[in-house]
């Protein structure tokens, strides 16, 4: 097994795309929008890729809600961004708290439905002043301990609806003046001032995966983004957060990372991370990142197993009744 997860072209895998993962047989894989069509299309897609590994395996999706959205309305329901908690918390915290739940268990519950096991939510980046809009009302807030509320609530309905959860982005997006999609962020803030970008990520560090920021922190390195940092990765994410789930890189076709796709690949492995996440499904690109995987490590396997175990089998739960919860709740806000 190598440990990355990939993305693919389409909606069905294509001959080449076969033979490459059997070949690698990457730990995981990733949906976007050109792969999602509809739900017996996604369960039949996701269903050739557990059959290739033979093996359960993390599919990961970018299911937030608001503008980050790849299964998309009519098809499926529509979901609220995170800022909308975070609003409503200012009013009711409790209700806003389960709120948040209920709208990720149903989040959870539709993405079971289309054979997928992992969705990347929730955003524990604290918004700043400044801040780029990347990160915008994708966030809980600019108070730490609202994000952190929201966040957990965020976790246990994944869980309780049988979806591994992935912290994101890090140790912290929130101050980032530049899109690490178009370029790379330098973020000047002292450690002091950095501590409050660290806080959600400490009190949820008990959480199963977690994506990396493409960030250079000066405070914490000033040579190397987080991602491709030993330095950050063992000092501040792995130390000072206390993170030990999983931990995966941020894209590796953003333009915030430099270098080859095989540099990027190893750069992102040797600093620490246990998976390099490779998306655009782009297959010269995958073919570059396959080759310059080693062997999935002895730690990332066990952190890779503990995740799988992490969510709760959903019992039998209507995706209907739970919505007009949600509704119910949110209406007060």
């Amino acid at each position: 097994m190598t440990p990355l997860f990939l993305g693919m072209s389409g909606p069905v895998l294509t001959a080449d795309e076969i033979t490459l993962f059997r070949q690698c047989d990457p730990a995981g894989y990733i949906l976007f929008a050109r792969n999602c069509v509809d739900p017996d299309q996604m369960l039949a897609l996701t269903d050739s890729l557990r059959n290739l590994a033979q093996r359960d395996l993390p599919i990961l999706i970018d299911q937030e809600g608001g503008r980050v959205a790849r299964m998309k309305p009519p098809v499926w329901a529509e979901f609220p961004p995170a800022a909308r908690f975070g609003a409503f918390y200012d009013i009711a915290p409790v209700t806003a708290i389960e709120a948040a739940r209920l709208n990720a268990l149903v989040l959870a519950l539709t993405l079971r439905d289309a054979g997928v096991t992992v969705d990347c939510l929730p955003l524990l980046d604290v918004r700043a002043p400044g801040g780029h809009d990347i990160i915008g009302d994708r966030s809980y807030g600019s108070e730490p301990m609202r994000v952190a509320a929201l966040g957990k609530a965020t976790l246990d309905g994944l869980r309780a609806g049988g979806v591994i959860g992935v912290v994101k982005h890090i140790p912290g997006h929130g101050r980032a003046t530049v899109d690490s999609h178009l370029g790379l962020p330098v973020v000047s803030a002292t450690r002091e001032e950095l501590a409050v970008d660290f806080e959600p990520f400490r009190t949820l560090n008990a959480a199963p995966m977690a994506m990396t920021a493409h960030i250079v922190y000066s405070a914490l390195d000033p040579e190397h983004c987080a991602t491709v940092s030993a330095k950050v990765i063992a000092e501040t994410i792995r130390r000072d957060i206390g993170f030990d789930g999983l931990l995966m890189s941020d894209d590796l076709g953003m333009k915030a990372l430099g270098g080859s796709f095989a540099d990027k690949t190893i750069g992102c492995l040797k600093a620490g991370c246990d998976i390099a996440l490779h998306c655009s499904g782009v297959f010269d690109e995958m073919v570059e990142v396959v080759a310059a995987a080693p062997e999935i490590s002895h730690e990332a396997t066990t952190r890779l197993g503990a995740a799988m175990l992490w969510p709760i089998p959903p019992h039998e739960l209507s995706i209907a009744d739970l919505t007009r919860q949600r509704d119910a709740l949110l209406a007060y806000g």
